[in-house]
């Protein structure tokens, strides 16, 4: 009898563990998705809906039905205007472009993104722990597209680049170079932040500690300097926020993994460097793509000159880039390798998500996007500085890959079927941000679900809620 007892325990408890986080396996789907390979030699395959996008609409569809039930958070008033003015500037947009049927597309992924997914995962993760599960995808996603990367490195299979194929681009092909360097950069970020968090296990910091220092590998064979800017911006704020003596020793180790790879191995040192360097080269001896970068952003800015309230509608910006660009704009870009012939790509985007907005929406469409991600930040921000340190590892994954997203898009704005990812992003942000209506500790810290009291009186304690109960508490 004795040894029939725990088995009687265990199962409950599993049932209980499935009828609690089933709703949050779309939400993982939609992240480990990226990880199944696109077709070999189609560069077009990034403009296309995949997988991870299938995910994300059965998990609007699933958020849909647990709301009709009563089962999501109830937002505050200040959270539904957040997430709902992007949806007022997108409609504008579409309705006053020149050809509305053809800037529909662009409604559609746009509110996607920056709308129905941030609001689903907002709506439906309930507590720290379901925030964790969802943050552990994005490293286990890095994990295993950077281990291709580095294979695709070593062995010479990778995406061109300098007349060699080794970029590293996972399974994502050298039609989306930035891909991998996206998805990678994500798990760093989170890594580094759970390294840094004083309320997690000292194990699971360890094993953190030492995803990020691996992830760094494939980041650097990225040869991606946007996401070097943007991951040093966003690493930097988190180990501010987790204190100077955390910081300094990630730093060092950090320091020291970059010291024998370059300096000792020689991985790429020559190339790494000289990609680094050309991050300053603006003005003097800058290459093509950093030219074809400045040209387009002027177009950007000359569209939206050009209509300022309402810009040139939702994908008005290809048919609109050569009467506003200069001759110094190359006709596309070289892609080759990763079992992919070559290809010359077409460039039909400014590489500036503020000024993709700024020229095809206008002001009205700047302000209601940027506009909640500046309240999103600040917000989260603040709760960050005047938090207590049993959420502490929530907050600092939330903004850190929140500041990764914002700093990036001074580089890059939205393409490819990592796009998702960015709605995932920026509903962990909100999450973090805004509290549920009534509930400003409660919710995150696992004590209730916001429109859900049976919900949350059926669930049982347990270390997470029990940790985080007394600032739930001190908050009301």
């Amino acid at each position: 009898m004795s040894l029939a007892a725990p088995t009687s325990w265990a199962r409950p408890d599993t049932a209980d563990l499935l009828r609690r986080h089933w709703p949050l396996l779309p939400l993982a789907a939609t992240v480990l998705a990226l990880l199944a390979p696109l077709p070999a030699g189609d560069a077009s395959a990034s403009g296309k809906v995949g997988p991870a996008d299938a995910a994300s609409l059965l998990l609007v569809l699933v958020c849909g039905t647990q709301a009709l039930r009563g089962r999501v958070r109830t937002l505050s008033p200040l959270g539904v205007f957040v997430l709902g003015l992007p949806a007022v500037g997108l409609a504008v947009s579409t309705v006053t472009a020149g050809d509305p049927y053809a800037a529909l597309p662009g409604f559609v992924r746009y509110l996607q993104v920056f709308v129905l997914v941030p609001a689903a995962i907002v709506l439906l993760v309930r507590d720290a722990s379901e925030f964790r599960l969802a943050a552990g995808c994005f490293v286990v996603l890095a994990l295993v597209q950077g281990a291709v990367g580095v294979v695709q490195f070593a062995t010479h299979t990778g995406a061109s680049y300098q007349g060699e194929d080794i970029r590293a681009v996972g399974t994502f092909g050298p039609g989306d170079v930035m891909g991998m360097a996206t998805v990678v950069a994500y798990g760093l970020v989170v890594a580094t932040a759970a390294a840094l968090a004083p309320g997690l296990p000292a194990r699971v910091r360890r094993a953190a500690g030492a995803a990020a220092l691996l992830l760094v590998i494939p980041l650097v064979l990225s040869f991606s300097r946007g996401a070097w800017i943007a991951t040093f911006a966003a690493a930097g704020l988190v180990m501010a926020m987790a204190g100077i003596r955390r910081a300094l020793k990630v730093l060092l180790a950090l320091a020291a993994t970059g010291v024998v790879l370059v300096g000792g191995l020689g991985v790429g040192s020559e190339m790494v460097a000289e990609r680094l360097t050309s991050i300053t080269q603006v003005s003097d001896a800058p290459d093509q793509s950093v030219t074809d970068r400045y040209t387009m952003w002027a177009a950007a800015e000359s569209m939206w000159r050009e209509r300022p309230v309402v810009g040139v509608g939702l994908k008005g910006f290809p048919a609109n880039r050569d009467s506003h660009s200069g001759l110094a704009l190359s006709s596309g870009s070289d892609t080759a390798g990763a079992g992919q012939a070559y290809i010359r790509q077409p460039l039909l985007s400014p590489h500036n998500m503020y000024l993709l907005v700024l020229s095809e929406q206008g002001l009205t469409g700047l302000v209601a996007l940027a506009g909640g991600w500046l309240a999103l930040l600040v917000a989260g921000l603040r709760r960050c500085l005047t938090g207590g340190p049993a959420l502490r590892d929530c907050g600092l994954v939330a903004t850190g890959l929140f500041v990764w997203q914002l700093t990036d898009f001074l580089y890059a704005d939205i393409g490819g079927p990592s796009t998702v990812l960015t709605g995932v992003i920026i509903g962990l942000a909100a999450w973090w941000a805004l509290p549920s209506a009534g509930h400003a500790g409660a919710d995150a810290s696992g004590g209730g679900s916001g429109g859900s009291g049976r919900a949350a009186s059926r669930r049982r304690p347990g270390p997470v809620t029990g940790a985080a109960a007394p600032e739930g508490a001190a908050a009301r």
